[in-house]
């Protein structure tokens, strides 16, 4: 009997952590989470990549007029879709948290210390504003497609979190992106805030004489939605 009802507390236990352990403990440790999820992020990208090239090749070996026409159209529109490594003259910007004998003497709103999305979200569209050619977060190309999203006490970019300090860079003339970053009235409210001393939150701006930005390499299936027939907007 007591066999029994220790091979069915075994099955009991190995059902319900579908393959996990039950203990707490397991997850209290979010540093090798967040690398275990970039582990697998980057398997599934290497996979990605390995389909994304087989592809070509079998694209490339066709001699269809319509096939190669669309090819050609595709090759030209790689560069502004960020699919073209691109290297050149521009600036860095590194965001972080304040310090944390700051944030843990506040008696304030503890949010004005983080960095939130929309203040990277305010960097990158700034640089977009000053005519980048291309910028990067964490190293990771940004797409059309890409999102930005606080995931906890990290960030999440294009569904892999990444820890502060967020460091962004942008190729493209220097005064051009300068003037849009200077000019921006959120990030002025936000550098105000880095120079006070009960805040001091993280801005640090520096011009690279040359920066590369690597092609993006992720996914490049897009999803949207279309209509119904006969339809009606509500």
């Amino acid at each position: 009997m007591v066999v029994l009802l220790c091979g069915g507390l075994f099955v009991v236990s190995a059902a319900n952590s579908h393959g996990t352990d039950l203990r707490p403990g397991r997850y209290t440790d979010l540093a090798s989470l967040v690398d275990n999820e970039a582990d697998q992020y980057a398997a599934l990208q290497e996979k990605v990549s390995d389909l994304n090239a087989e592809v070509a090749t079998l694209t490339a070996a066709m001699s269809d007029r319509d096939v190669n026409r669309y090819h050609q159209r595709v090759e030209h529109l790689k560069d502004p879709a960020g699919l073209v490594p691109r290297t050149g003259p521009g600036l860095t910007i590194t965001l972080s948290d304040a310090p944390e004998d700051v944030i843990n003497s506040t008696t304030g709103d503890v949010n004005l210390l983080l960095v939130h999305q929309q203040d990277i979200q305010a960097v990158v569209n700034a640089l977009w504003k000053g005519g980048a050619d291309a910028v990067t977060i964490a190293g990771q190309r940004v797409v059309s497609t890409t999102g930005i999203k606080c995931e906890g006490n990290a960030v999440q970019l294009q569904g892999v979190p990444y820890p502060q300090p967020y460091v962004i860079k942008a190729v493209g003339d220097q005064d051009a992106l300068l003037t849009a970053v200077e000019s921006d009235s959120y990030l002025q409210e936000y550098r105000r805030q880095a120079d006070d001393p009960a805040i001091s939150v993280g801005w640090d701006l520096r011009l690279e004489p040359s920066i590369t930005a690597p092609a993006y390499d992720g996914l490049l299936d897009l999803n949207y939605a279309s209509p119904l027939p006969g339809g009606t907007s509500g």
